[in-house]
């Protein structure tokens, strides 16, 4: 059965640009920083159920399918669902990369209400940054909770919640030290914050916007625990990318690898 559909959705808005940025852009953090961790962690193989939540336009979910898991993915945005099973509608092509493009099964729901799976029957659950954009984070893990198998693992990806808080942490530079370091303005106070998706665009009609979310790092173990899942890895990602050469050059590479951009948290059905 699929979900009566969500009539309106801030990332429909900005569908377009998000299958731009994942699939067109080479130096992305989903396929340089993502990709190689998850691909790791979650171990897709023949014979493996997996739900990919809040999967956009499929970019993760694909190629969990193309490691032989057996894949079916959800998000609350129509627009980025179609977009999804267009590159599924291209299965037996090429997919760029001189392979076919395994079939993934989607659907539009959003992620606290996954009423078209049954009852414990997905080996693996992912949720690959979105938690930041779902508002209600008990009910999606009361899902999680319930599509999985005993024993099975939830694994997701945020923002790191201690260092990359929207509107309340930045970079900054002493001039006396001639040390980079980053500033953080709130951390404990849950926060919804309006994301503009458009900061170059002057015509407030065409401005597009997103919702995220702050929460610090024990709420999302207080729910986790709610919803019986139990936390059994921890992993903190830094970014790959690197300065030009000039004056700030090799600090700004050395903060980098010191404050981490991504938080990963594996936690397995009690």
């Amino acid at each position: 059965m699929n979900p009566k559909k969500p009539t309106t959705t801030s990332w429909g808005g900005v569908a377009e640009w998000y299958d731009d940025l994942l699939e067109q852009n080479p130096d992305s953090y989903q396929k340089n920083v993502l990709m190689p961790n998850l691909i790791r962690i979650v171990e897709p193989k023949k014979g493996m159920a997996i739900l990919d939540v809040a999967c956009g336009q499929g970019y993760f979910s694909r190629a969990f399918a193309n490691n032989g898991a057996d894949v079916v993915a959800s998000d609350i945005s129509a627009e980025l669902v179609e977009k999804a099973r267009a590159y599924k509608g291209a299965e037996g092509k090429a997919d760029g990369n001189g392979g076919a493009v395994a079939s993934v099964e989607y659907y539009v729901a959003p992620a606290d209400n996954l009423s078209f799976m049954g009852n414990e029957s997905m080996d693996v659950v992912t949720i690959i940054l979105a938690l930041q954009n779902i508002e209600n984070l008990q009910g999606t893990f009361a899902e999680v909770s319930r599509v999985l198998k005993p024993g099975g693992k939830l694994v997701f990806v945020v923002n790191h919640p201690a260092f990359r808080i929207p509107q309340r942490s930045d970079w900054g530079w002493d001039d006396n030290a001639s040390a980079q370091y980053r500033r953080l303005d709130a951390y404990m106070s849950d926060a919804k914050i309006e994301i503009d998706m458009t900061p170059g665009e002057r015509d407030t009609k065409k401005k597009k916007f997103t919702v995220s979310f702050h929460r610090p790092l024990q709420v999302f173990f207080k729910h986790l625990n709610k919803s019986g899942l139990a936390v059994t890895r921890l992993e903190e990602w830094i970014s790959h990318k690197k300065s030009q050469n000039g004056p700030r050059g090799a600090e700004e590479d050395r903060m980098r690898k010191e404050i981490p951009m991504f938080l990963c948290l594996e936690a397995k059905k009690i």
